[in-house]
């Protein structure tokens, strides 16, 4: 288990590869919750493409033997609280404007459940996506990469199971207002001591 403050990686692994690398601080870990938090400043490493925008970037089925070219870009204007628990095919990751600290929405991330690596937790978004606004209001976000991810045989039958499960399970928690949509993070602040952290070492070994 780490302690809160310290500083490890979120890591999306696309078979075998880095497809981009996020510094984090622990806010919290325990057997059925990880916690951790992304702050604007902080350095992170994506395709080269990637700032420009989803209209300007690549997909991973367009990529041929790994040929995306990984760059440094810094995070802006939002800070992140990510909520992940084990086995989970997805993640709650809660925004806010950094400035003035207003909430702006819930954000449910597909994505393959987490392991512990050498240097943080490994992961790989599954394009599918919620938005949960504070009225708890939803508006699905990237079917259309979903289905295309499909079609390009990137996310896998197995896979489409555990999300389609992780989707009602989702659904049935914000109806009940069961946490994490009971309200219980929304005065949440970074500690005042935390500073954008810098990449651990070795992000870039599998």
């Amino acid at each position: 288990m780490w302690n809160p403050g310290d500083v490890i990686a979120w890591r999306g692994i696309y078979d075998d590869h880095v497809w981009h690398v996020q510094p984090t601080i622990v806010v919290r870990d325990t057997p059925e919750e990880l916690v951790l938090t992304l702050l604007p400043g902080t350095e992170c490493i994506a395709d080269e493409n990637y700032p420009k925008g989803k209209q300007n970037g690549r997909r991973r089925w367009e990529f041929k033997n790994y040929d995306w070219t990984l760059a440094k870009y810094t995070w802006r204007t939002n800070r992140l609280l990510l909520l992940l628990e084990p086995g989970k095919y997805y993640s709650t990751i809660l925004f806010w404007n950094d400035a003035s600290s207003e909430f702006l929405y819930h954000y449910i991330n597909f994505q393959l459940p987490f392991t512990r690596s050498h240097c943080g937790i490994d992961t790989l978004d599954l394009d599918l996506d919620l938005v949960i606004d504070p009225d708890l209001s939803i508006e699905w976000k990237d079917v259309d990469d979903y289905q295309r991810a499909i079609e390009h045989g990137v996310i896998f039958p197995e896979w489409m199971g555990n999300i389609e499960a992780a989707k009602e399970e989702v659904l049935e928690r914000l109806a009940m207002r069961q946490y994490p949509f009971d309200g219980s993070w929304l005065d949440w602040k970074p500690d005042p001591d935390w500073s954008p952290p810098t990449l651990p070492k070795d992000w870039d070994k599998i």
